[in-house]
């Protein structure tokens, strides 16, 4: 077991925190997939892929937890503010771009971020994700694609859709960050 789970940890805390874009609750949710992982290891498919199995213990869980937490939303006391809620980010212009990268990640749904992370960040198939998610291929490859298409417009600076010809639908014209 310690075999075929230990070298899947980094991908498991990769994956738990741009879900939840929260370190330490992040580690938390990857303690409790690997305890869920262990005491139901007698339930695991023999000669299944284990690496899918424990993805999905792990998105189920995260899915969980985020509709608690969307439930109970709201603000936090300051002392129980971590430092990087605190702080100011950094000034480097890659930095910058992948903070824009996690906002835009941020304004996807939980459905098609969960495929843009799958897809995308861990490297899996469609067929592999749509295993791990539960659900068809061909909505992994919808979810995907509209995914892509929303990023885009966001990273563009069209939040709001435009017309085509440089105009928000009020005829103001779309700022765009120059590069």
């Amino acid at each position: 077991m310690v075999r075929l789970v230990e070298p899947l940890i980094p991908a498991l805390r990769r994956y738990a925190r741009a879900l939840l874009r929260d370190p330490h609750v992040a580690d938390d949710l990857v303690q409790d997939c690997l305890e869920r992982a262990i005491a139901r290891w007698h339930q695991r498919r023999d000669g299944g892929d284990t690496r899918k199995w424990i993805f999905a213990i792990m998105h189920n869980l995260a899915m969980d937890q985020l509709r608690r937490t969307r439930a109970r939303a709201g603000d936090i006391p300051l002392d129980a503010a971590d430092d990087t809620m605190l702080s100011v980010p950094p000034a480097q212009e890659d930095q910058l771009r992948y903070g824009d990268v996690l906002r835009a990640l941020e304004q996807l749904p939980d459905e098609q971020r969960s495929v843009v992370l799958l897809v995308s960040v861990e490297d899996m198939s469609y067929e592999e994700a749509a295993k791990v998610l539960d659900i068809p291929t061909g909505t992994v490859t919808s979810r995907l694609a509209r995914a892509r298409e929303k990023l885009l417009r966001i990273m563009r600076g069209a939040g709001r859709d435009t017309g085509g010809d440089g105009r928000h639908a009020d005829g103001k014209p779309v700022l765009r960050r120059v590069k």
